[in-house]
């Protein structure tokens, strides 16, 4: 299959680089004209609009930043959807709303072609190696069709159900892994003031019952003073207002959601949209005038485990 690709930031470039280095034929597009050249080097097509990819493909991929930059893609004036028609499938990778996906899914349902959404969670680390996981909501036999270029792509694949609940469960795994790092921070903040080696605090949170998945792969980054997670503090803040609009939308009385909500935008403003989401420990750090540091941890985080043929769960 031909497949396109839009959106070539630290998340869509692993992505379509999968793609493109399993011989797939891959179209692609991004805003910024030079993401796509080291692509283009290992056989990627460069195309001038995202109508020109959909009318070259059959598959089409979008992975972008927000809700307003998938809309402007598909319904831009040679957007997306002018290049979608019978026969064509298209694939929302994006962190987005689901009201909004439900929305464009119409629109691309109208044109005749297929549609799935399919956000990922795993870290940028699991997504070049293809061992990242994938979310899928969408009409099984949309999905169907999606799954070949799916197992590529990733490793563990689930089907959640109709288009629109795989983004609201995307969007409850980024507020949980939020969550856990606010909550990483302050934990290993007690351990340094209690006098204890943070390289061992780090295995003794590993191997007990408050390990999870934010500790074992963020912690290090954080402990090794890079904080390099290529995950940028205005998206944790996007994805962890999505969850916030859930829960007015739901009418849910959480404690937890507005708090942290907070605490990322006040990150933001210190630290700039643009730097590693894990510097919100740094603001605790700040505060506290401490740093947490130990040796023999990574700059960048490198899944070491080899690429796996992807399976539906």
């Amino acid at each position: 299959m031909r497949v396109g690709f839009i959106g070539l930031g630290n998340l869509g470039y692993r992505l379509a680089n999968n793609l493109v280095m399993s011989n797939v034929e891959t179209f692609i597009y991004d805003l910024k004209r030079d993401l796509g050249k080291e692509l283009e080097e290992k056989g990627a097509v460069w195309m001038d609009s995202p109508q020109r990819v959909a009318e070259s493909a059959d598959i089409c991929i979008t992975c972008l930043p927000s809700p307003q930059a998938v809309s402007i893609v598909l319904e831009g004036s040679d957007g997306l959807l002018k290049g979608l028609g019978p026969e064509k499938l298209w694939i929302e990778m994006s962190t987005t709303d689901s009201e909004e996906v439900i929305r464009l899914g119409r629109l691309a349902k109208g044109r005749g072609a297929k549609v799935v959404e399919a956000p990922v969670s795993g870290g940028c680390h699991r997504a070049s190696t293809g061992n990242i996981s994938i979310l899928v909501g969408g009409d099984r036999d949309a999905f169907e069709v999606a799954l070949p270029i799916l197992k590529i792509i990733g490793r563990k694949i689930i089907h959640v159900g109709e288009i629109g609940k795989a983004s609201v469960l995307k969007v409850v795994t980024n507020f949980l892994a939020s969550t856990h790092l606010v909550a990483i921070g302050e934990a290993l903040m007690v351990c340094k003031r209690s006098g204890l080696d943070l390289g061992k605090a780090f295995k003794g949170i590993q191997a007990s019952s408050g390990n999870s998945f934010v500790h074992e792969t963020e912690s290090q980054v954080i402990l090794s003073g890079s904080y390099n997670v290529n995950f940028t503090m205005d998206l944790v803040c996007k994805d962890v207002g999505l969850f916030q609009n859930l829960v007015e939308r739901l009418g849910i009385k959480a404690d937890l959601s507005p708090l942290i909500t907070e605490i990322f935008k006040e990150g933001r403003d210190i630290f700039g949209d643009k730097s590693w989401s894990t510097k919100i420990v740094k603001r605790l750090e700040d505060a506290c005038k401490e740093n947490l540091r130990a040796e023999g941890f990574p700059s960048e985080l490198i899944d070491k485990e080899s690429k796996a043929v992807g399976v539906e769960l």
